[in-house]
């Protein structure tokens, strides 16, 4: 039987995966999703139902010149359920494209589950647009 889960565990897991992103290391950033992951992305038309899905479209933005230049992680959140891990925390990445850098501030969701090899392996990962920083102005309305 596989240790329990920690939200040690979990921060190491997610550490390590948003590490492989902010290099564009496509090979370490696939290797910490399962292969039946499912993605849900705000900037995609439908949910990507596994983990080739996902690469396909990876591919492609690289084929395009895109690369990740810079991501931050902050206000992260552990929590373990039961064998479940949930990771959350907000995310700013500045990418090249084709047209120049782009910065994003996005809400990121990524869940953790043991499989029977024993590593710990994200399972579905959402992507949602930050809500925009509140100025003192709207704060007094």
């Amino acid at each position: 039987m596989p240790a329990a889960l920690t939200e040690d565990d979990v921060v190491r897991a997610a550490g390590a995966l948003v590490a492989a992103f902010a290099a564009t290391d496509t090979e370490a950033y696939f290797a910490a999703f399962a292969e039946d992951a499912t993605f849900v992305f705000h900037t995609e038309p439908h949910r990507l139902e596994d983990r080739a899905a996902y690469e396909a479209l990876w591919r492609s933005w690289l084929d395009a010149g895109w690369r990740v230049l810079e991501c931050r992680s902050t206000a992260a959140r552990a929590q373990v359920l039961g064998s479940v891990g949930v990771f959350t925390h907000d995310v700013r990445t500045t990418v090249l494209t084709p047209d120049g850098s782009e910065t994003t501030h996005e809400r990121e969701t990524i869940v953790f589950a043991r499989r029977d090899s024993g590593a710990l392996l994200a399972v579905h990962e959402h992507l949602s647009p930050a809500a925009p920083p509140t100025t003192s102005a709207q704060e007094g309305r």
